[in-house]
């Protein structure tokens, strides 16, 4: 799915547009005892609580594609009877209504997602109606010609209040504030099936994860039965500088790790409106480096290196390995940051035998907040 796709599901989850038919919950202690259940048609909840369960579900297939919203592939054998895509489609086409299968999801669940405090699995179906589009982009809402029938789960913390004082507006006094049990924001989720090309994908669904750098693959892979999981965020470009060290070896020049930084930030900003992420495989590492000056000796042994750090089939998105925020230059004692688009006025040189970082600047300079005089020649 792309952020397109995405956000029209997101869409749906305001009072006006809602086709939630029914929802499940399942509170779950930090010793994975099941401590309640809920389990009813969605459109009888009261006003209040719709809404905190919107916030949810839109919470859930929120951040970067490729971040926080990863898309994974359904091996051939877990569509066959008794396999992990089997098992989800059979809960979708029974539209959250078949008790037992929903006590095997929670406990599936609960066996394998590993957190180790209290939380509640949330588990919708809805069936989107979606609208035709006409050639200028517009929905065409009397144009339907097929229906999106999906299941979400979304998977919260629950944690006490802070403690502290309150008032009491009965008794008009200031006391002790009871600490109440709180359904946070949810910390893992996903969709099935795929919402791809605005149609129903039954072979790929779409896993949400808050922190980027903890993905559970041990979790994917036994509730999902996906083998092939991409790397994490903060792994993909821990990756992708140890491929620039590992070719470039020992001339390893500041011209040309600045020179990738740019070539890759220009890149981003060329695909900056397109609802699909720009995403790199070898070849188009390899073209990468060569533009930004990389020799043709230091590629010679590219593809070995390549294979080795990262994997012949690793691809990796541009978002993850780009520093559009921020452009660190860092030695033992110094560290200086400097806006990505300015890094062209950092250089090194040997000055007086000695190795420098020559920083251009203007004529204003700051020293913790305070201006001073650049001194003359």
């Amino acid at each position: 799915m792309n952020k397109k796709e995405v956000s029209e599901i997101r869409r749906q989850y305001v009072p006006e547009r809602c086709t939630i038919s029914r929802i499940c919950g399942c509170y779950v202690d930090a010793e994975k005892n099941i401590k309640t259940t809920l389990k009813e048609a969605f459109l009888s909840l009261p006003e209040d609580d719709a809404f905190k369960y919107f916030t949810i579900f839109k919470k859930t297939l929120s951040g970067s594609i490729g971040r926080n919203l990863i898309n994974l592939d359904f091996p051939l054998e877990e569509e066959k009877e008794g396999g992990c895509q089997e098992f989800l489609l059979k809960l979708r086409d029974s539209k959250l209504k078949d008790d037992e299968l929903i006590e095997q999801f929670y406990n599936k669940i609960i066996e394998n997602f590993d957190y180790g405090e209290n939380y509640y699995i949330i588990l919708i179906h809805s069936a989107y109606d979606v609208p035709g589009k006409a050639s200028d982009g517009t929905e065409m809402y009397d144009a339907s010609d097929t229906v999106f029938d999906y299941i979400l789960c979304s998977i919260c913390p629950v944690h006490l209040s802070k403690p502290g004082l309150g008032y009491n507006e009965e008794k008009n006094c200031i006391e002790n504030r009871t600490q109440d049990w709180i359904v946070d924001q949810p910390v893992k989720g996903f969709l099935f099936p795929s919402f791809n090309d605005r149609f129903t994908d039954i072979h790929s669904m779409l896993y949400y994860t808050k922190n980027t750098a903890q993905l559970q693959e041990s979790f994917i892979q036994q509730m999902f039965g996906c083998k092939r999981i991409p790397l994490d965020a903060d792994t993909q470009k821990e990756t992708f500088n140890s491929l620039i060290a590992d070719t470039l070896g020992t001339e390893c020049d500041y011209s040309v790790v600045k020179n990738i930084h740019e070539t890759l930030n220009e890149k981003l900003e060329e695909f900056k409106d397109s609802p699909e992420p720009l995403e790199l495989g070898k070849q188009e590492v390899r073209r990468l480096f060569e533009e930004s000056g990389v020799s043709d000796q230091q590629m010679e042994n590219f593809e070995q290196n390549y294979d080795l750090t990262a994997g012949e089939q690793t691809s990796f998105l541009a978002s993850n390995i780009a520093s559009t925020k921020a452009f660190n230059i860092e030695t033992a004692d110094v560290t200086v940051k400097v806006n990505p688009e300015s890094a062209g006025l950092v250089e090194t040189r040997i000055i007086d035998g000695r190795q420098c970082l020559v920083i251009a600047i203007n004529e204003h300079v700051e020293v913790n907040g305070i201006s001073i005089r650049i001194a003359d020649e």
